[in-house]
């Protein structure tokens, strides 16, 4: 019976572990300012009828801290590619010189800046939602074994360990957020 506890708590900590690699994703995602590939993740581009990822139809490379350039590898994708970076609405225009396609990030001002914070801890509040939620099933899978035999201290104290985890989690999601507000915030 408690190699079942220890199981869901092994499951715990791995779900909880997705929810903070997946706040990671996203708030890379999030520009500060500086010129990173992971801007344009997650822009599809029409590639022969199928919607494909621009990073698999062209060479997406960040010469300097301000340009994103972003190399098709067949030239009749150039504007196709701009299209899909118009539609994305990453508040950036693609300039075409017929064999590239450039971003150019303009710097933050503070009232931008201030969106983006809010936009971080909006994923971060995301993240720590997915955490109390994996937190609350894992629970209710404890009483479940405590009901099927499990005694009930050997119950409480996974649910401990449980919130212990939760605990840790939800401190990590609040660095990462304090992080990445750092480092829109810095000029």
């Amino acid at each position: 019976m408690t190699e079942s506890l220890e199981l869901v708590i092994e499951d715990v900590s791995n779900q909880m572990k997705k929810a903070i690699t997946h706040l990671e994703v996203e708030i890379s995602k999030i520009r500060a300012g500086k010129a990173t590939p992971q801007v344009v993740d997650g822009i599809y581009v029409e590639y022969y009828g199928n919607p494909t990822p621009l990073s698999q139809v062209a060479n997406v490379m960040v010469p300097d801290a301000r340009t994103i350039t972003i190399q098709p590898w067949e030239k009749n994708m150039i504007g196709p590619i701009e299209k899909a970076i118009i539609a994305a609405n990453i508040g950036l225009n693609p300039q075409n010189d017929g064999s590239y396609i450039r971003l150019f990030l303009p710097p933050l001002t503070e009232e931008r800046r201030r969106e983006l914070v809010k936009r971080v801890f909006g994923e971060g509040e995301h993240a720590k939602v997915a955490v109390r939620s994996i937190r609350r099933d894992s629970i209710e899978q404890v009483k479940k074994l405590q009901k099927d035999g499990l005694s009930e201290d050997i119950a409480k104290d996974g649910e401990a360990r449980i919130q212990g985890i939760t605990d840790k989690h939800i401190v990590l999601v609040d660095q990462h957020c304090k992080d990445k507000e750092k480092e829109i915030m810095t000029v």
